[in-house]
Parts: C-alpha cells; structure tokens; sequence
C-alpha cells in the first residue's frame, strides 16, 4: 500500500460521510495514479505550477497600482481565500485538500485591473465576460499539461470554480465553502486596503454591525468563520447564523456604496476602461499582433476573433497591460549623438 492509498484510506476515517472522497474524484481523462497525492492535491499542484496562478500577483484587487507593497493584489486575495476555506473544511471535517485546490484556482481568469477591468470585457465581448468562466477556460484550455490541452482537473474542482459566484450554488460542500471564503476575505481585506488608501476612516463603518462582527479585521474574520462552522457543523449545508450573515451582507453593500463606488476609484476605473478599450480594438483590428506562441493556442480548433483577443488581454497582468499600452500610443524619444 502506497501513501497515496494511505491517505485515500485516512479520509474514511477522519472526514464526515457526506463529505467529497479524493478516491472517488473524476477527471475529464483518465490518468495513472500518483503513488503520493490524492486527486485533489494534484489539482492544487498544477494550479500553483501555472503560469496563471504566478500572474495573479500582478493583478489588481481593488486599489489599481498603488505603489505601495501593502496593498492586496489578486494573489494574496487567493491565498486569504485559501486559508479561510481551510479551517472552515477542517472544523467542519470536509476535505481540506478539495478546497485549498478551488480557492487556489478561483480567480485564475480574472482580468487586470480586477472587476473594472471585468466590466470593460464584459462590454467589449459578445456574449459578455464572467471571471469565472474565464477560470474554467484557463484551466481547461489556456493552460497546457504535459501531455495535453488544459490541466485537466477534477470534476469536483471545476464546478467549485465556476460556482464560487453567482447565483448558482456548486453541487459539493466544499465548492459551497468557497463562496462564503471568497466574501469573508475580500470584505475584510478591503475594508483594510481602503483605510490605508485614506478612502475610509475605522469611525466610518457602520457601528450595528460592527459591534456584532467585531472592531478588527481579525475579530470580523473570526465571527464570519464561527458563524459557518456553528451553523453547518454535522449537517449537509453551508450556512452563516441569520444575524451574522445579515450583518455581513450590510457591511458588504456599505463597502459597494463607499468604496467600490468611490468617485477616487471610478477616476481611475475610466483610465482602465481607455486603454483596455483601445487594447482590445488594436488587436482585434489585426489578430497578427499578438504573440504567435498565443496564436498556437487555436490552431486547428474553432474560435472567434473576439475570443481570442479576449483571452490575451484576460491574462495580462497591470504591469504588462500598461507597458503595452505605452509602447503602442506613447512616443519614444531619440538621443542626439551630438550630446555628451
């Protein structure tokens, strides 16, 4: 008996019944199986080994090129995510690994400049633009495995994916849990980017709600996480105590009226949107000016323009978008020899 069954047999043992079993994971194709990590844990491997997953870190959250190194980007959002997702699936005895690999990949389609680079696509794009799809495309066709299109990962991992927003609920338990991760950590964690950004003062949270989900960032995060796991715990749901959730979502509305909203923000959500626009039109006016290694990615498969180009600008990070922004529209200056 390898490690791997070792640990396929552990899960038996230690997680509720109703709980996902990497033995029983599926996958697309089938494969050999690794002799040291579950399904789920070569899921989580593949994602971390992406090059999606390192650009992330180059990708905004909320606050566009701060400047500043303390701010979140859509990397460690991910890893904040991660770690929430983990200790709800531990108290709860769900499998760990299952949600460590959706939280990790979650967000691989997000575009720069996070969600007000998201509406410009949307709007560019026919048939509009969702990160989540966007996730799923990376996965199972942007990225390639050794032998194959796509990382062809599990079919419990990519309905967590897709599911993690929207109405539509993921049919796992974990899958559920990222949900309720993605929102605990992105409240918290903007709450705390927008006061260090001077947007918001500590008086100016809503005080009902704050003296029932705590003062701090850790005492807010701490109440969210509890609720779930005093709800939910040995049953077959997902759930936040009504009061907290309540709460939760007043202060997620406060941060959509107050910060996501702020006319600081939307200045610069139209400087976005500019040279997204024109990035977007520049190659779709000739589709030869992008990359032929991301060119590649279509031969012999069908495919629109849009898609395309739709797919290059989604994976560019802040850094990269600006830098090809500026090479296309900004002239460059020459040096007289003649100078000393």
């Amino acid at each position: 008996m390898n490690i791997r069954e070792n640990r396929e047999i552990l899960e038996y043992k230690i997680l509720k019944p109703y709980a996902c079993h990497s033995k029983d994971a599926k996958r697309k194709y089938a494969e050999e199986d690794c002799k040291i990590r579950t399904s789920y844990q070569r899921d989580r491997d593949r994602i971390i080994h992406s090059k999606s997953f390192r650009r992330l870190k180059h990708k905004t959250q909320v606050f566009i090129s701060p400047g500043r190194d303390h701010f979140r980007t859509r990397l460690t959002h991910t890893l904040e995510v991660q770690q929430i997702a983990r200790t709800i699936a531990r108290a709860l005895e769900l499998n760990e690994d299952l949600v460590e690999a959706i939280a990790l990949g979650h967000d691989l389609g997000h575009t720069p400049f996070g969600h007000s680079g998201e509406t410009v696509l949307n709007r560019l794009k026919p048939g509009g633009f969702r990160h989540n799809e966007q996730s799923i495309r990376v996965v199972d066709f942007l990225e390639t495995g050794e032998k194959r299109r796509g990382l062809n990962l599990t079919e419990d991992v990519l309905d967590g994916i897709l599911h993690h927003t929207g109405d539509r609920m993921a049919s796992t338990l974990e899958g559920k849990i990222i949900k309720f991760a993605d929102r605990i950590a992105y409240i918290n964690h903007d709450i705390d980017d927008a006061i260090r950004a001077g947007i918001l003062r500590e008086e100016d949270l809503p005080k009902e709600e704050i003296e029932l989900l705590g003062s701090t960032h850790s005492e807010r995060i701490g109440t969210m996480i509890s609720s779930i796991i005093n709800k939910s715990y040995g049953e077959e749901i997902i759930e936040m105590e009504p009061e907290i959730y309540e709460a939760t979502m007043n202060l997620r509305k406060f941060m959509f009226d107050r910060v996501y909203l702020d006319k600081n923000v939307k200045v610069e959500d139209t400087k976005v949107d500019r040279i997204l626009t024109y990035l977007y039109n520049f190659y779709k006016e000739d589709l030869y000016r992008i990359p032929k290694e991301h060119l590649s990615l279509y031969a012999n498969i069908e495919h629109t323009e849009d898609e395309i180009v739709a797919d290059y600008i989604a994976g560019m990070t802040d850094t990269f978008a600006i830098h090809v922004f500026r090479e296309i529209c900004i002239p460059k200056g020459w040096d007289s020899r003649d100078e000393n």
